[in-house]
């Protein structure tokens, strides 16, 4: 066996056995590589054999790079996985090493990337008991992730809001209202559940139904985000209100100013929505670190 043979097991294993997002298995293939050289282990038996202070050793070289607190979380995130993978190829149980990551600053919301967004919606719409509800969840969270509402208030559609134009008027937080733009695929997601839905969308009754007919419950969404956020291995800060976050996150990155940002969020203050220019810059410094040749050697 060679170090090729385990790089590509293990890239075979993320992206059909767990499904995780191509950005995801480029992150974890290079953390496992940089094991690999580090290490000059070519056979899963020694991989296996790996424990805490093996990874720690490892970690404190890439720390002494400059790799922040996140990153390094997420690096040891990927070197546990394989090792844990590495286990069950000879046999053994699949137990991760016992090893704590940094401590990360809370606060700043993590947007979640738009791959892996796109593998939540999939993966829902897959395992719904019936064609429509799939339909339906899906249309949720785009509306959430394309137009940046609030879960509450994609709930809060009535059957007046079909068909869905190319903007929505939208009822937020103290009754504040603001009109959204909807992109064609979430235009074409809402329209795809109200022709698949059994229940009729009266125009005053809830546009989003429960399986017995009755207004969608916000658990309902969250179940289903976190049953597929355990299968995709993602954070368990892959919430529904962090598609809106990442709504916003995205928007900043490609351009957007505040204040049109502010519009699209309904927000009552400016301060409310600095908060971006933090996370898009926590993003932007992740993606240096991890693309620029110095932090990649």
């Amino acid at each position: 066996m060679s170090k090729a043979d385990l790089l590509e097991a293990w890239q075979n294993h993320l992206a059909d056995g767990r499904r995780r997002s191509p950005h995801t298995v480029r992150a974890y293939l290079a953390a496992a590589n940089r094991l690999l050289e580090a290490t000059g282990i070519v056979d899963f038996a020694s991989v296996a054999a790996l424990e805490g202070p093996d990874l720690r050793r490892q970690l404190a070289a890439r720390r002494a790079d400059g790799l922040s607190n996140a990153s390094t979380a997420r690096e040891l995130s990927a070197l546990k996985g394989f090792v844990a993978f590495a286990r069950t190829q000879i046999g053994r149980d699949g137990a991760p090493p016992r090893l704590r990551g940094p401590r990360l600053k809370k606060g700043l919301p993590r947007p979640i990337t738009p791959d892996d967004i796109s593998n939540i919606a999939d993966l829902i719409e897959g395992d719904a008991s019936e064609a429509w509800i799939g339909s339906r969840d899906r249309a949720v969270l785009y509306l959430m992730y394309g137009a940046g509402l609030r879960i509450a208030e994609a709930l809060s559609l009535k059957g007046s809001d079909l068909p869905p134009g190319e903007t929505l008027q939208v009822t937020g937080k103290g009754g504040k209202q603001r009109i959204v733009p909807l992109l064609p695929i979430v235009r074409a997601a809402i329209t795809d559940y109200a022709a698949k839905c059994p229940y009729p969308l009266d125009s005053d009754g809830p546009l989003f139904r429960g399986a017995k007919g009755g207004a969608l419950g916000q658990g309902m969404v969250q179940k289903a985000m976190a049953r597929a956020r355990v299968v995709l291995g993602l954070p368990s800060t892959a919430t529904p209100h962090a598609l809106r976050h990442s709504f916003a996150t995205h928007l900043l990155g490609a351009g957007a100013d505040l204040r049109s940002l502010q519009e699209l969020l309904g927000h009552a203050s400016l301060g409310s929505t600095q908060i971006y220019t933090k996370v898009d810059a926590a993003t932007l410094l992740d993606t240096y670190r991890n693309a620029h040749p110095r932090e990649k050697g």
